[in-house]
């Protein structure tokens, strides 16, 4: 009995065909469509970004339940991460990494802002305390009113 068993195509033969050489394929990577640390190392931080920042959520709103998760206490709005700090203040924040432009985030255990990508860490005043390069700038920080359930955040 004959079987029609066709042999496994090699990764490389298979890019081939798609008409995809390993050039293409690291041209693609490095033009940053791919995850990837795109800028190699430099010490340029990638700048926080701009615009007037002037609104206010209410902290009961389903899109806030970060804020309340006893996990997790922490939130975004447009560019803004909004966070309950261990004392129970709001804090807010440009939720941009300074380093690559990444999403950082808030962490409960140490207080602090983290970017998961390449370990940059925040105080709640702004400052970079672990930085992922050297000229890391501080992230924006931004106030924060409270006025029963509604919280303002705003420019200073």
């Amino acid at each position: 009995m004959e079987t029609n068993q066709q042999e496994p195509i090699k990764r490389s033969e298979f890019l081939r065909s798609l008409g995809l050489s390993s050039a293409a394929l690291m041209a693609f990577y490095c033009m940053g469509t791919l995850t990837s640390c795109s800028k190699g190392g430099t010490d340029e931080p990638t700048p926080t970004p701009t615009g007037k920042v002037d609104f206010t959520i209410d902290l009961n709103a389903s899109e806030f339940a970060g804020l309340k998760d006893a996990t997790k206490k922490y939130a975004y709005k447009d560019d803004v991460l909004i966070a309950m700090a261990k004392n129970g203040s709001y804090v807010a924040f440009s939720k941009i990494c300074t380093h690559e432009g990444n999403l950082v985030t808030y962490r409960i255990a140490s207080d602090n802002l983290y970017c998961p990508t390449h370990g940059s860490e925040y105080d709640l005043t702004g400052k970079v305390t672990v930085p992922a390069t050297n000229n890391q700038a501080s992230l924006k920080k931004y106030s924060t009113t409270l006025t029963g359930t509604n919280l303002r955040v705003f420019e200073a």
